[in-house]
């Protein structure tokens, strides 16, 4: 079983949790709920929960300050949070995972099949990275890549180019070793698009513009790659790439 907490000001939000983690995960036990960040901040050292879903948005403590307050977090995190674009950035900048509200059924199950496999709780280098961007600190040179294992700490400007594979993506990099990711390529964009040398050039494929060695026409054509590597460009998305290099 996965001990759980609940972490959310809204008490329907906590219920509406509550009933969808009984009807589709049953392998989850709430062992407790809170409507008070503070409370949950004396708690959590003494309950040690396997995972906390946490709210973002909460008064006088919000989910990111809660997690920072917090000597140790031995445990797994997971975010529910309404549409907020710029938490959300933050959050896959991280490598964290998240779920957004209202939380749907199909996602609350990858969640938590996620959890099975990996149970595994932040570090200290992703929690620096995430409150990094919620401060408006200057935007690090890297990003959080959650790889198979836990996740990888890469140089933007490390990343040849992306490629698609079904609800993984493999990062290609210039020393030669690639990166498998758990998350789809569309992601991956989201995560990338501080970095304006990124763009999606084919549904399999996202370069890094600076990697491009030569564009080979045809009906969408293909690039190569500073590795050698080709890489198709769709139809539909040439006229974007070679914007770049009018």
């Amino acid at each position: 079983m996965i001990k759980a907490v609940l972490i959310d000001d809204e008490l329907h939000c906590i219920e509406t949790l509550t009933m969808l983690l009984t009807d589709y995960c049953p392998e989850v036990n709430i062992i407790a709920t809170f409507q008070s960040p503070a409370l949950a901040l004396t708690e959590l050292p003494h309950i040690v929960p396997d995972v906390i879903f946490l709210d973002v948005e909460m008064p006088v403590l919000n989910g990111f300050e809660l997690l920072q307050q917090l000597m140790t977090i031995p445990f797994a995190v997971i975010f529910t949070t309404s549409y907020d674009q710029y938490a959300i950035k933050a959050i896959r900048f991280s490598a964290l995972d998240y779920l957004l509200k209202p939380i749907d059924s199909h996602e609350l199950i990858a969640a938590v099949h996620k959890l099975n496999t990996q149970k595994k709780s932040p570090s200290a280098e992703q929690l620096n990275m995430l409150m990094d961007r919620i401060q408006n600190k200057p935007v690090m040179t890297k990003i959080a890549i959650p790889a198979i294992d836990g996740f990888e700490l890469i140089a933007a400007d490390q990343v040849i180019y992306c490629e698609a594979s079904d609800n993984y993506t493999h990062f290609y990099l210039k020393n030669k070793t690639k990166v498998t990711s758990r998350r789809t390529l569309k992601e991956v964009e989201e995560q990338l698009k501080d970095f304006n040398f990124f763009l999606r050039v084919h549904h399999s494929f996202l370069i890094n513009l600076n990697e491009v060695i030569k564009y080979v026409r045809g009906e969408g054509g293909y690039l190569i790659m500073s590795n050698t590597s080709m890489v198709n460009v769709s139809r539909t998305r040439k006229d974007s790439l070679l914007k770049y290099f009018a």
